[in-house]
């Protein structure tokens, strides 16, 4: 087999011969930016520099192993004296089978990296120019060119400070590269099959994973490799191509350019049979989650009068079978379809680059003002003070008894956006790694779970019949249904405030005055019965657009903390309180996350909690993700969370974190290991 890939790649060379040579005065198939990260590092430190790399439209680079065909990039460097360069290092390649050939490859833009040392003598101003040519190949499925560029830069000897958008850039670029796994590897050849045990946990998701190797024939490049778990372990299979080396390295990629370095070492791996369902489990399971966390949903303080509502609807409408079953269904489509919505455009986001998790939508102050209209008039509906006729749309669907379910599942599922539970965050954070459609069943799932409990109202006639009868009560029930929602409304517009400043603030709050003074005298003339009843709540809608397009987020404000002498996180206080060995409790919030805040008050922010840290001199520091920040993002995107909360536990030592549940006890916290086992 060796030599029959050999030979296929020599061939595939010779077929590409008249164009193996790079026309002099042409443009390079790849074109490569040379960005110092900054460009005035410090005497005795160190500049990372990025090449960005930019193929033509059906070109490809290639990765440090190229597979069965390919040329590794060299580098050589003309350097001041002193000054040293690291290795070329890659991001997690992608596939390419031309031929029966594999390639490790890279068919869109990608960056690669070198770190630069300088001296510990070298004098502040000093210019430092630095020129590099790179040799590397560039193909497509057809024909190979060997390229050559030379890049430079100039680099001043300074106090090394890097500009913030520098700083995200790189951040950007540095999410492609492999991360430490932090644990080793085994891997054992036997009987033409090459098996490797990667430690993973069990609980983390991996989409398609894929076993790079670094290793020369550790395994055949081309053959298919299968997967299966066990326990905390990924369990590589494929064909070997002979003895096994003394050590492998290589990449395990385990979703769109996410993976982390393996090394390996000879040793026992169990033989077993190939499973290629991984993803399948995962979204099995976190279906099930979204399931859950939809069904819990109901509970909270802006879905729950809204569910409320329309099961009423169903014990005034009495025992037509029909009109129950067509609400159930029509209340669940809105419900479905709103969560598809959302999610799609969540998916979407991310696959064009941004930092994004559930209720993103929430980050954006215009939104916020948007659903506090929205929850005012709606309490200001259930207590009475004017009465909502279904839209022409909604009046035509209700002659089969679906119109106003439809839209008030719709609704339900846009206000229940805030809000997050057992099960959703780790069900959520699947559905951002698996593929497009089984993200999308995820999302369902969640719309299911938030449906239910209406939905077998509508289809199990016997829990129709403990609804309570109607009676005068109900309007009385109905009036007590708006406290929530106007308590909805006060933290809505306590997060404005926190996203656009006091003005903001000021300007929500009078949009939402003006709303409810006009649907006031819409009330007025709905009892009088005058026409265009809604005239002043159409003055009011318009004024109310208005303000949202107006309203703009404040400026960036000095992250705020809470209780317990807590910091603003960073990674960077992280690892040196990690390295100090202190106990770490890190959590993540966001002032729209009702969830988050109830854990603050009824968990964090307690005396108990207090003590125990105080004395077991744990560290606190928090994550503020009401504005979306990327990098605390990407953070919580690395444990396998869509967003928050994440409360994480870092025990003196401890190699990784414990993740905590979404739902916090005093005790959960008072009780946690503070000394190491």
């Amino acid at each position: 087999m060796p030599l029959l890939r050999i030979l296929a790649a020599l061939l595939m060379l010779a077929l590409a011969m008249p164009a193996f040579a790079q026309i002099p005065g042409t443009a390079p198939h790849i074109a490569i930016e040379l960005v110092p990260e900054t460009a005035t590092p410090a005497p005795g430190g160190e500049v990372t520099l990025a090449f960005v790399s930019t193929p033509e439209p059906g070109w490809h680079g290639y990765w440090r192993n190229p597979g069965d065909a390919g040329i590794e990039t060299k580098l050589d460097w003309t350097l001041p004296a002193g000054v040293t360069a690291g290795p070329l290092q890659y991001p997690v390649p992608q596939r390419l089978l031309i031929a029966g050939l594999m390639n490790y490859v890279y068919e869109g833009r990608f960056t690669q990296f070198v770190t630069l040392k300088l001296p510990a003598d070298a004098a502040p101003g000093t210019a430092m120019p630095v020129r590099v040519k790179a040799d590397y190949l560039v193909c497509t499925n057809e024909i190979c060119v060997p390229e050559s560029q030379t890049l430079e830069t100039t680099l001043t000897v300074g106090d090394g400070a890097i500009a913030p958008e520098m700083r995200a850039r790189f951040d950007e670029w540095r999410a492609g590269l492999p991360k430490p796994l932090g644990s080793q590897a085994t891997f054992a050849v036997a009987d033409g099959m090459f098996r490797l045990a990667v430690p993973f946990p069990a609980e983390a998701a991996a989409t398609d994973p894929y076993f790079f190797p670094l290793t020369a024939n550790a395994l055949n490049y081309a053959a298919p490799q299968t997967v299966r778990r066990d326990g905390d372990l990924l369990i590589i299979e494929t064909t070997a191509p002979g003895a096994g080396p003394q050590a492998v390295e290589g990449v395990l990629s385990i979703g769109e350019g996410k993976g982390f370095a393996v090394s390996g070492v000879p040793g026992a791996v169990a033989a077993g049979q190939a499973a290629a369902t991984l993803d399948v489990a995962t979204a099995l399971l976190a279906f099930a989650g979204a399931l859950l966390g939809g069904l819990i949903l109901n509970i909270m303080p802006c879905v729950f009068p809204i569910l409320s509502l329309k099961a009423l609807s169903l014990a005034r409408a009495g025992g037509d079978e029909r009109s129950a079953r067509g609400e159930a269904l029509a209340y669940t489509a809105g419900v479905v379809l709103v969560c598809l919505a959302l999610g799609g455009i969540l998916l979407g986001l991310r696959a064009a680059g941004a930092s994004v998790g559930w209720a993103f939508q929430l980050q954006d102050p215009r939104v916020i003002l948007f659903l506090l209209l929205l929850v005012t008039a709606i309490a200001l509906n259930l207590a009475g003070l004017f009465e909502v006729g279904a839209p022409g749309i909604a009046n035509r669907m209700s002659a089969k008894g679906t119109g106003s379910a439809f839209l008030t599942g719709a609704l339900a599922a846009f206000v229940a956006t805030p809000c997050t539970g057992p099960f959703m965050g780790a069900a959520l954070g699947a559905a951002l790694v698996l593929p497009w459609w089984m993200g999308m069943l995820v999302f369902a799932g969640l719309g299911l779970g938030l449906a239910l409990p209406f939905l077998l109202l509508g289809f199990v006639p016997a829990l129709r019949r403990r609804l309570p009868k109607p009676g005068a009560w109900m309007a009385t029930f109905r009036h007590i249904l708006s406290v929530p929602m106007f308590l909805t409304a006060l933290a809505l517009a306590w997060v404005l405030g926190r996203q656009a400043g006091v003005d903001g603030m000021t300007l929500g709050l009078a949009a939402a005055l003006v709303l409810a003074l006009a649907l006031w005298w819409t009330g007025r003339r709905q009892l009088g019965g005058k026409a265009l009843q809604w005239a002043p709540a159409g003055v009011a809608l318009a004024i109310g657009l208005v303000a949202v397009a107006s309203v703009e987020r404040s400026a960036a404000q000095t992250p705020r903390v809470a209780a317990l002498g807590a910091e603003p996180f960073s990674e960077a206080t992280l690892d040196r309180l990690r390295a100090e060995g202190r106990p770490v409790f890190a959590y993540f919030t966001a002032d729209w996350c009702v969830t988050c805040k109830v854990n603050e008050k009824a968990a964090i922010e307690t005396a108990g909690v207090a003590k125990a840290f105080g004395d077991g001199k744990v560290s606190v520091l928090v994550g503020d993700w009401t504005d979306g920040d990327p990098a605390l993002g990407r953070f919580i995107e690395r444990h396998n969370r869509a967003g928050v909360p994440l409360y994480l536990w870092y025990a003196p030592g401890a190699a990784s974190p414990v993740v905590l549940p979404q739902l916090l006890t005093p005790a959960m916290l008072t009780e946690l290991p503070v000394n190491p086992a």
